[in-house]
Parts: structure tokens; C-alpha cells; sequence
């Protein structure tokens, strides 16, 4: 297989299929099949979450051993993934996975076994004990991504992979449920949102909810040391998913959400 130097070792030039996994549905990846099912699931994540959390998560895994094989007897440890799907999908697939969750309101009524409540920016757990370190959706609501990213890196082990997704703020749900009014003002957007639903919306810009852009995350991860920047493309998006995160300007809308497959540098 042809290989691509990277400043410190190497990553593949594209995903590799993944041998032995067995997902519940699968869609070719990109695919306009795929990304409308995911869509029409968003819809409906406040009222069947269960269904919402459940593809994606499947989609996630297919992601990640795409990349990297399958998870089968692998540790993997899951950043900030709520109410536990991720993990769940991880471990129906022979994964040994690992909940951090720093929010106990998110983690539902019966969390997977063993989840840790613990800050991502300082999880407790030694250098290097993860084959695959899991952040769906988190980035953005860090106020320090940098420090996040520095803490998922040392908890993974030397050429490990590295799994991270965000909704960018200036995407058309970056103001997550009071989007796409963010594009007005964030508190005009909530203050709309409390007017329309009758409650507080659950986000606020500065505190839980925070204003990441592709470019500079981009530039700001491609300038590490310690990772190698396997892929960065359009998590949802079906077609051009590579392509359209390399115009600069357009991705920052158009991307929708960054996905960012990156691999441990060696010691």
C-alpha cells in the first residue's frame, strides 16, 4: 500500500476497509444515502434519541475502523460520549471501551458499566494505555481545545489513532438547538429559542458552547509535534467530503462537522 510521509512517521493514504466488523447498518461512506438517513435521525434526536444516538454511533465505529481495522480486543477510551452509545457500539464489537463523561446530568439513567466521571483536560489514566482515543461532538464545548486535544494524545499510545469530531460555529447547526439564529447573534439566538420553546436553551456562547473554526483548528493541529494528521474531512457531508474542507471560507460553512483522524506520533 502506498504510505504518505508525515513530519513525524506516517499515515495511510486513505482508510483501509475493515476486516471482521459486523455493523448493525452500514452505508457506503460518503454516500447521499448515508448522509440523508443520518439527517432524517437528526430530526428526531429530542424525540427518539435512542434511534438518533444508536445509528450514529454505529456510523462512528464503521468510521473509525475504516481508518484503523477492527476494534475487536482493542482499548478504547470515549471522551465526553454522554449517555454512553458510543461506548456501547465499541463493546457489542469486542472493543474494551471506557466512558469519561465530566457532566453527570448527560450520562442518563444507566450508564455503561464502569463509566468514570472525570474532566477531559485531566482524565485519569496513564500515558499511552488507549489503542483508540473517542471524541464525538466535544470539541466545542471546551474552552481550551488545544489542552483537550494535548490530553487525548497523551492518553493514547504511540501510533494510536485518534478520533475527533465538531460542529464548527459558523456551519449551519453551529448554535446547536438555537441554529441557525446564531448567525444573528448568540443572544438573540437564545432569546428567540426561550420565547419559541418556553425554556432556557441548554447552550451558552462563552461558557458551554464555544466558537471553533476549521481553519484555525487546522493550522493549530497541522503544527503539533505529537500527532500526524491521517484525514480531516466532512464527517456528514456526501460528496466532496475531502475537497470542501481544503477551500478556505466555504468549509467553515459548508463542512457542517470537521472530522479529524489523527495518529500518535512515535516516541
Amino acid at each position: 500500500m502506498r504510505r504518505v510521509r508525515r513530519r513525524c512517521g506516517w499515515a495511510r493514504s486513505s482508510p483501509r476497509p475493515s476486516r471482521g466488523a459486523t455493523p448493525r447498518r452500514s452505508f457506503k461512506d460518503p454516500s447521499f444515502r448515508r448522509s440523508l438517513t443520518l439527517f432524517r435521525a437528526f430530526l428526531h434526536e429530542q424525540d427518539d434519541p435512542e434511534s438518533c444516538y444508536s445509528l450514529l454511533a454505529t456510523d462512528a465505529v464503521n468510521q473509525v475502523e475504516a481508518y484503523d481495522g477492527p476494534v475487536t480486543g482493542r482499548t478504547v477510551v470515549d471522551v465526553g460520549g454522554g449517555s454512553g452509545y458510543f461506548t456501547e457500539e465499541f463493546r457489542r464489537r469486542g472493543a474494551h471501551a471506557y466512558l469519561f463523561e465530566p457532566d453527570v446530568r448527560e450520562l442518563g439513567q444507566k450508564p455503561p458499566d464502569g463509566t468514570v466521571v472525570a474532566d477531559g483536560y485531566l482524565l485519569p489514566l496513564s500515558d499511552g494505555v488507549a489503542d483508540v482515543t473517542f471524541s464525538s461532538n466535544v470539541l466545542e464545548h471546551v474552552a481550551d481545545p488545544q489542552t483537550f486535544l494535548s490530553e487525548l494524545t497523551r492518553v493514547t499510545r504511540p501510533g494510536g489513532l485518534i478520533y475527533v469530531s465538531f460542529t464548527n460555529w459558523l456551519s449551519p447547526w453551529g448554535g446547536h438547538e438555537w441554529a441557525p439564529w446564531h448567525y444573528l447573534g448568540a443572544e438573540r439566538a437564545r432569546a428567540r429559542y426561550r420565547r419559541r420553546t418556553g425554556k432556557p436553551a441548554k447552550h451558552t456562547l462563552g461558557e458551554n458552547l464555544f466558537a471553533v473554526h476549521i481553519g484555525a483548528t487546522l493550522r493549530q493541529v497541522r503544527a503539533r509535534d505529537d500527532v500526524t494528521v491521517v484525514a480531516a474531512r466532512s464527517r456528514y457531508w456526501p460528496f466532496l467530503d475531502r475537497a470542501v474542507v481544503k477551500a478556505p471560507g466555504i468549509r467553515e460553512l459548508a463542512t457542517w462537522n470537521l472530522l479529524l483522524i489523527l495518529r500518535r506520533c512515535p516516541r
